[in-house]
């Protein structure tokens, strides 16, 4: 006869009061009712084996923790003469997981989060995980601004004690910003408040921003520009006493009312400098931007004190303190402030901590540190670092911090977070004419090649025309001292005698080129190459190549050497909001070659930062070249324009002179010139709604170029001008630039095209 001595949580709560057995030797020990877990595991949590003596505190122990494991929903202990018997009601297992009116999130990633909440196939089904992970799913759907969302849960019993769930979604509508208010507002409109602030009322471009949509986190960023515009304005007693968001009974319209106290203008009627300020007066009078008898502002008062601190941080004082302490004058509506100054202790650094970066090496990284390890501390030199190492293009995002190191006062670590992106490129390009028939062109690049830093590419073209096979590299450091050394190797033949041009020319060359840092934003370049061209001409062949051959002979040599200089100030190489970028070059045939020839360059980019998210970047470019010892300049020196890089909605290299025919009519060919001019502005903004992403960057832009022949003059009034739109977009399959551009005076002969676009292939 079996006797039930303990069930359930009665007898794990209850056992301790009086025994229900006389304790006794067990001498084998039964499972019952399990289906799925093993028996080794149910005996792992009891407290008894064979052969020991069982008792009521250790049956109650054990029915404890046999329901902690969460596997059963029912236990219960019996004993059959000098038996002990274990039976168990298992838990159900979750068999599927299923939803039904889904839309707004994506089902495998809702999977995943349930997951980590205990709800997932195969686990063991709990009533209670059950609920919080419908609480979850609601609470997700709440921050897309779906109040109205009903959610409704079905679990269908199955064999073999399994169960599938199902969760039933009507989703409804997003709730919108019906109005916002702002109460209390009497110096400023609340059309002009309103317009501080990314929560807005339903626009159209509120589908794509999703601003329309109440967020918790947006609107305290708002009300934190809300603060911002009146401190700097003078209010300096200015407080939001209250914000309240209220939603429609149908939950479908929020309203959110903002009580703001504006206070008194306050003006500044004097700055003191107070504490240890190590240098004279006048030094740290030069970072101070707010001036008695201006109107108050928190910007201008931080600016002044974070300059003080960065002037001493640039001395080694890391932990420098500056602290500007406000005296108000309420019947006079002025602030007086004292900057108080605590330079604290000169700092050194122990070390360079350099994480993030898998595949490029250290020491690729720290080539561009400006803070040795064992110095003072700079600050100057910790953000120079931090702009030398994003400017290799080589990251994504570049972080730097300096924490102090633990148990000093005097030491900080410069920590250098990277993440890395892609810095190589595959270009494939695949076309086919009348002309050239099948065309197979092909780039290869990387910036980075195996993490050295090195550069290294390879390009190929297949045309029938033109056939193309060129490789370069560079090595960025090939000294210690930052000098740069890299080759180019290239051949080029040319053969156009399908389209009725019978000349052929081929082309073999290489260079040889260092670079040598002059300061720290600054270097100058020196090149030495070899070029031997060979042309082929008929009697059908275009004038200019038989006056070529005529004058250089069919096979030449030239020997250019190569000097430049460039200074490069942007404060980003992938993401530029202000700074410059100047370039000079100047290419001569060395005499005693067969060709002669200079060929000079000019270029000077500047980007100047308009508000925070608007750019102006202004970009001219200037080109001459000519012949030396009273030669001509070879065809292939010329300049060109047109296309992306140039000026925009003109075919690539379709502006400027043509050929003259023999019949006294022109070709389509585009002959280049001698002289260049090229005219960029352009206002970049951030793609709305997209926040700090900087993968994306758009602009209106005005263009403006054109290039001459020797025997041309060179008149402004000759240049090819357009307006329009471009994008920038480093996204996964490579950099992408897209324009789409009008031209404002375009000739009956020029080759237009207003979309145009380049791309490739990252890897």
């Amino acid at each position: 006869m079996k006797k039930n001595l303990l069930a359930g949580v009665a007898a794990a709560l209850f056992a301790s009061g009086a025994a229900a057995f006389d304790p006794f030797t067990v001498r084998d020990i039964r499972v019952e009712g399990i289906q799925r877990t093993e028996a080794g595991t149910v005996f792992s949590y009891l407290p008894v084996k064979v052969g020991e003596r069982m008792t009521d505190e250790k049956a109650a122990q054990a029915i404890k923790a046999l329901f902690a494991t969460g596997f059963f929903k029912d236990v219960r202990i019996e004993v059959e003469g000098d038996v002990l018997i274990v039976a168990v009601e298992e838990r159900p297992a979750i068999a599927q997981i299923d939803f039904v009116g889904l839309k707004e999130f994506d089902k495998d990633q809702l999977k995943k989060g349930l997951k980590d909440i205990g709800i997932a196939e195969s686990r063991i089904f709990d009533r209670a995980v059950l609920e919080k992970a419908e609480q979850e799913l609601k609470r997700q759907y709440l921050t897309r601004g779906k109040y109205g969302v009903v959610i409704t849960t079905t679990v269908t019993p199955l064999e073999r004690n399994r169960v599938a769930i199902n969760f039933g979604i009507d989703e409804g509508e997003a709730a919108k910003i019906k109005q916002i208010n702002i109460v209390g507002a009497q110096s400023f409109r609340e059309k002009e408040l309103l317009e501080l602030f990314q929560l807005q009322t339903p626009n159209w471009i509120t589908w794509y921003t999703k601003n329309d949509q109440y967020s918790k986190q947006k609107l305290a960023a708002d009300i934190e520009n809300l603060r911002s515009h009146y401190l700097n304005r003078g209010f300096l007693e200015f407080n939001v006493e209250s914000t309240q968001v209220s939603i429609s009974p149908d939950k479908k319209d929020i309203y959110i009312t903002i009580t703001v106290t504006e206070g008194e203008r306050y003006v500044v009627s004097s700055v003191k400098l107070a504490g240890d300020l190590l240098l004279p007066e006048d030094e740290f009078r030069k970072s101070v931007s707010v001036r008695p008898g201006d109107v108050f502002s928190r910007e201008k008062l931080n600016e002044s004190t974070k300059a003080i601190s960065d002037r001493l941080g640039a001395l080694g004082y890391a932990f420098a303190n500056v602290n500007a302490a406000p005296e108000l004058d309420k019947e006079k509506r002025q602030v007086s402030f004292t900057i108080f100054v605590d330079p604290g202790k000169r700092t050194y650094v122990r070390r360079v901590n350099i994480a993030g970066n898998t595949k490029t090496r250290d020491e690729v990284i720290r080539q561009e540190m400006r803070q040795m390890e064992g110095a003072w501390y700079d600050a100057d030199r910790v953000k120079l670092s931090r702009e030398r190492i994003d400017k290799t293009g080589y990251f994504g995002e570049v972080n730097v911090e300096t924490p102090p190191v633990p148990g000093t006062t005097d030491q900080v670590d410069v920590n250098v977070n990277v993440t890395e992106k892609t810095t190589g490129t595959i270009s494939l390009g695949l076309g086919f004419s009348s002309a050239e028939k099948l065309i197979l062109s092909a780039s290869v690049s990387q910036a980075n090649l195996f993490g050295s830093g090195k550069f290294m590419s390879v390009q190929l073209n297949t045309g029938k025309l033109n056939r193309t096979l060129g490789v370069s590299y560079t090595n960025p450091y090939f000294t210690v001292d930052g000098i740069s050394q890299g080759f180019d190797v290239y051949h080029r033949n040319v053969n156009p005698t399908s389209l009725s041009y019978n000349y052929k020319t081929s082309s073999t060359g290489g260079g040889l080129r260092f670079g040598f840092p002059i300061a720290e934003k600054e270097n100058l370049t020196f090149g030495l190459g070899v070029d031997s061209t060979s042309v082929t001409v008929y009697d059908t062949s275009p004038q200019r190549y038989k006056d070529f051959v005529a004058e250089f002979g069919k096979s030449n040599v030239s020997l250019p050497l190569s000097a430049g200089w460039a200074s490069d100030s942007k404060d980003s190489a992938i993401y530029p909001t202000r700074g410059a970028v100047s370039r000079a070059g100047l290419e001569v045939s060395i005499p005693g070659a067969d060709l002669t020839y200079y060929r000079a360059t000019l270029q000077h980019q500047r980007y100047f930062p308009l508000t925070k998210d608007l750019t102006l970047m202004l970009n001219g470019e200037l080109g001459y070249a000519n012949g030396l010892r009273g030669q001509n300049l070879a065809f292939f020196k010329n300049f060109y324009a047109g296309g992306i890089g140039s000026v925009r909605g003109y075919d690539t290299s379709s502006l400027g002179p043509r050929d003259l025919l023999a019949d006294g009519t022109y070709s389509d060919e585009r002959l280049g010139g001698n002289r260049r001019v090229i005219f960029n502005a352009e206002l970049l903004f951030p793609v709305p709604g997209f926040g700090v992403d900087k993968s994306v960057r758009v602009g209106g832009f005005f263009d403006a170029g054109q290039v001459w022949g020797k025997s041309e003059k060179a008149a402004l009034g000759d240049m090819r001008t357009s307006v329009g739109i471009a994008a920038v977009w480093t996204s996964p399959f490579g950099p992408l630039k897209f324009s789409i551009a009008q031209p404002l005076n375009d000739k009956e002969d020029d080759k237009l095209q207003r979309f145009q676009f380049q791309m490739g292939s990252t890897f």
